[in-house]
């Protein structure tokens, strides 16, 4: 390749590398609102791009000049024949080696792409993992618990766009689910399915009843939290065929205090005792099971089936506590 082509490429891909970087450091430093979906996605464009400009021009022009090398070589040899001369070190290995190398603008963006393909199917349309940032799942999910999230349990989606191109399963009551959070869609929150389209969902004197049945709820020994250093009330709920250990706080009211403007608001009432709720076609109501310690459906409204995400089934890992690592569904 001729130097002016290396250093515009070199220049271009250092313009590019440099945007990606800045994005990185923006959306870290809390300047942007961040997408890695859409960052994974734009990545494996643009070295899909530098992927096909490999294998149709750079690294045929690349063998064409190994291939010029070959023809010189022999024209030497061939020159210096007819002198005479037949011991001659025309050693041209390393030399080749060096031409067909890839130059640090193609190694760090065609050479990346298998991978970062490879990774962006997987994320999208298979497993996503994701690292559990707050308590409001206590006790089923401690805080940086890292864990896997099934993409297709619900249907399968277009990545960044989240558009459902084909049905799977409905959400059940009692899935631990991942959603886009409603007020700000950029975030990912997890929570448990409690209540499905037509339900009504009352949750008063800190305890759930759906349509108009009360869930089992069994008391268990204390949960210890050893983040917080306190004891907290622990109960096993049954939803279906479906048990979970919860937690309650007596020292938190039963009523839910600050309670956002959402829509379908009106399907709520509130009350010194709590709250019911009647869920909307097409939506679900998501409560953490750390019940007294967890803004959910209660405080921010109703999850759109367009914000699911996907289902968390397992702990792959925690660096503090190894015996985290496990299935919780």
């Amino acid at each position: 390749m001729s130097n002016a082509i290396t250093k515009t490429m070199s220049a271009i891909t250092a313009v590019v590398l440099a945007a990606f970087v800045g994005y990185g450091a923006a959306w870290y430093f809390g300047r942007v609102d961040g997408n890695f979906s859409l960052l994974l996605f734009l990545a494996a464009v643009v070295t899909g791009i530098y992927w096909v400009a490999e294998r149709l021009y750079f690294l045929p022009q690349r063998y064409k000049e190994v291939a010029a090398l070959d023809e010189a070589t022999a024209r030497r040899h061939e020159e210096l024949a007819k002198m005479g001369i037949t011991k001659v070190d025309t050693d041209t290995s390393e030399a080749k080696i060096r031409l067909i190398m890839q130059p640090w603008w193609l190694d760090w963006t065609a050479g990346l792409f298998p991978v970062i393909v490879v990774v962006f199917l997987l994320r999208s349309f298979l497993f996503e993992p994701f690292k559990i940032p707050s308590g409001s799942m206590i006790p089923t999910l401690l805080v940086n618990d890292l864990i896997l999230v099934n993409k297709f349990h619900y249907g399968v989606r277009l990545p960044v766009i989240n558009q459902k191109v084909m049905d799977n399963n409905s959400p059940q009551r009692g899935d631990v689910m991942v959603f886009r959070y409603p007020p700000k869609p950029s975030l990912d929150y997890i929570k448990r399915v409690v209540g499905v389209p037509g339900d009504e969902v009352a949750y008063l004197n800190k305890k759930l009843t759906i349509n108009g049945k009360p869930l089992s709820k069994t008391a268990l020994t204390d949960f210890f939290d050893e983040d917080s250093m306190r004891y907290s009330k622990q109960f096993q709920e049954v939803t279906g065929t479906k048990k979970y250990s919860l937690l309650n706080d007596d020292d938190r009211p039963a009523f839910i205090p600050g309670a956002e403007d959402f829509p379908n608001k009106q399907n709520c009432r509130y009350s010194n005792e709590g709250v019911i709720c009647k869920v909307p076609e097409g939506h679900y109501f998501m409560m953490g099971d750390n019940r007294d310690n967890s803004l959910d459906s209660r405080y921010w409204g109703f999850v759109p089936e367009k914000n699911i995400v996907g289902k968390a089934f397992f702990v792959w890992m925690n660096f503090g506590n190894f015996k985290r690592i496990g299935s919780f569904d």
